[in-house]
């Protein structure tokens, strides 16, 4: 199980699960989703009429209606939806500041499928990108906004009516703008998982690059490293996946430098 378990119901609703413990996440969600709809920026919406989330045993349950047949979307999408979810003023309900490391320390300390020099490497190597992640916040040429915190096409679905619909909100932040921007940039620079000329799409749609940015490098370590911390995640609640334990070890490697330049081969993990 990802953050979440999806279920398809009959009349075309979808439940979404949680992991135990992120009740405040879901309840965050489902106005996130309300937010969206009253701006006008086409994303999942809750199941009208329904007191959300519903909590059974711990885990957060809601009821969202069933996209449109649809197709995955693209980069270009997902930056005409930042795009116009940047320019949004900030909702009047609370979300929280950008803060990656918490997640990242806890998925870390979680796994139990890497050696002792490996999980202290990273430690160091966490603290130093926390230490350059604070002095960067502070540069005055970084403004916040409301950020979608996992900006990628997966995360856009396209309807056969043209309208691309904005997913998975739970990780709605206040923060630069330039973390959305970064999530489509590794997928050129470190993994090469897009084309040079679909980031330049996304670069056009957009109006920035933000690889030419000199804060870009932290960010691009960070979200490798959030990326990696998945994994070993992963592997840790999978301990049978034949690719699981390979792919982490892998990414820890291109981490240490030992696997060659950027960009690298990762491989998706479930």
């Amino acid at each position: 199980m990802a953050e979440n378990a999806i279920w398809r119901l009959p009349g075309q609703f979808v439940a979404r699960i949680s992991r135990p413990g992120h009740t405040h996440v879901a309840q965050r969600e489902i106005a996130v989703a309300n937010w969206l709809t009253d701006h006008g920026i086409p994303a999942v919406r809750p199941a009208l009429g329904l007191v959300q989330p519903v909590v059974v045993d711990g885990r957060a349950v809601t009821i969202w209606e069933e996209l449109p047949p649809h197709r995955d979307g693209t980069v270009g999408e997902m930056a005409q939806l930042l795009k116009a979810l940047h320019a949004l003023p900030e909702p009047d309900f609370e979300l929280e500041s950008l803060e990656p490391f918490g997640k990242i320390r806890a998925r870390l300390n979680q796994s139990t499928v890497l050696g002792e020099p490996a999980m202290q490497w990273l430690q160091d190597y966490t603290d130093g990108l926390e230490e350059a992640w604070t002095h960067l916040l502070v540069e005055p040429d970084l403004s916040s906004c409301v950020l979608h915190g996992d900006a990628w096409a997966g995360n856009v679905a396209s309807a056969e009516n043209g309208t691309a619909y904005l997913l998975d909100l739970d990780s709605f932040t206040i923060g630069p703008r330039e973390w959305d921007l970064t999530s489509t940039a590794v997928k050129l620079t470190s993994t090469g998982s897009i084309t040079r000329r679909e980031y330049e799409e996304f670069c056009s749609v957009y109006g920035t690059d933000v690889t030419a940015w000199h804060g870009y490098p932290i960010l691009r370590d960070i979200r490798e490293l959030r990326m990696t911390a998945y994994s070993a995640r992963i592997a840790t609640e999978h301990p049978n996946h034949p690719l699981a334990l390979q792919e982490v070890k892998y990414r820890v490697g291109c981490l240490m430098g030992r696997q060659g330049q950027r960009p690298w081969q990762w491989t998706a993990v479930p």
